[in-house]
């Protein structure tokens, strides 16, 4: 009996690259006999046509499942509700844009293959992307990497081929604040890279603006580091030792010379400082409570409308509603 693979791919507002999507997939299971396949496009509350270019593909290749859901759950809500209707002994996740190169999952397999859980895309270069964006990106690896200890790899994209036991293992996570890339690395497993270069966009405009990205770089740092809120007391503790040694320092120089004349100047710098820091650690300490109160009202991570293809015994449909 042949393996199944199942590709998840959240598509918003994709309507240009749905054929083309498509196409290439069908290119990727013609030169792979040896295994079954099933797409399974996660429609993620698209503003455009997406839907109904899906439903026509759906209508000519029954691989391809479409996953419509009630509204755009962000990219990783749209990964969260493939992977629990993912039925194969692995899964592919990607983007339907095709800056991921669909052709790549054939090296994946191959390392599946040789006993490789978790085998990732490693990005060495981003075609048709801005330099704030590129600034960005490595800023973010940068940070993060620091910060968890290594744990979120430079340059990993979400791209990847993971095995059965992984993706299940994942979907028995239930956190609400999802940062899939930080959550893989976490679980570990048997794990390799795979370099690519990073193509530009086959057609349409990315939703991916700099203040999202930022939006989802802190909550994927917050989610799975403490190190912020440990910076917070060791920083507390630095400016009172400077505090108390700028103290006796006056003092001293208070007994020896006498009272100076205050410097009204120096009096606001130190002021504004001091304010400065702690707004700022009231800033880290107020994202680390909003990601608590996103957790204590366990809501789902996304929600079903319809499905195509897809069927309870084909998937955990544990959000959603019957095939229609």
């Amino acid at each position: 009996m042949k393996k199944l693979i199942s590709i998840v791919i959240p598509a918003y507002n994709e309507q240009d690259n749905v054929d083309e999507l498509a196409r290439r997939l069908q290119g990727v299971f013609a030169a792979n006999p040896a295994y079954d396949f099933e797409a399974i496009i996660v429609e993620n509350g698209s503003l455009d046509n997406t839907y109904e270019k899906l439903l026509a593909v759906h209508k000519q290749d029954n691989r391809f499942k479409v996953l419509q859901l009630a509204r755009n759950f962000r990219m990783d809500g749209g990964l969260t509700a493939g992977l629990n209707y993912a039925s194969g002994d692995a899964a592919v996740i990607m983007t339907a844009d095709l800056q991921d190169p669909p052709e790549l999952i054939t090296e994946f397999i191959k390392k599946w293959e040789e006993g490789y859980e978790n085998v990732y895309g490693i990005v060495t270069k981003r075609n048709g992307t801005n330099a704030i964006r590129r600034f960005n990106s490595q800023l973010f690896y940068k940070v993060a990497n620091g910060l968890t200890g290594g744990m979120v790899p430079k340059n990993v994209s979400d791209f990847r081929l993971v095995d059965r036991k992984v993706y299940e293992t994942i979907n028995s996570i239930h956190e609400r604040n999802r940062f899939l890339r930080g959550i893989f690395a976490w679980v570990g497993y048997k794990s390799i890279g795979i370099k690519h270069e990073r193509a530009e966009r086959f057609a349409g405009v990315s939703g991916a603006h700099t203040f999202k990205v930022i939006e989802l770089a802190l909550k994927g740092i917050f989610a799975h580091t403490y190190i912020p809120l440990k910076l917070i007391t060791l920083t507390g503790l630095a400016v009172s030792v400077f505090s108390f040694i700028l103290l006796a320092v006056i003092i001293i120089k208070a007994i020896i010379w006498g009272v100076p004349f205050a410097g009204f100047g120096t009096i606001m710098a130190v002021m504004l400082l001091m304010f400065g820091i702690l707004f700022t650690m009231l800033g880290i300490v107020s994202e680390y409570v909003g990601l608590i109160y996103e957790e204590v009202k366990q809501r789902p991570n996304y929600i079903v409308s319809q499905t195509h293809g897809l069927t309870i015994e084909g998937g955990a449909l544990k959000n959603g509603s019957p095939e229609k």
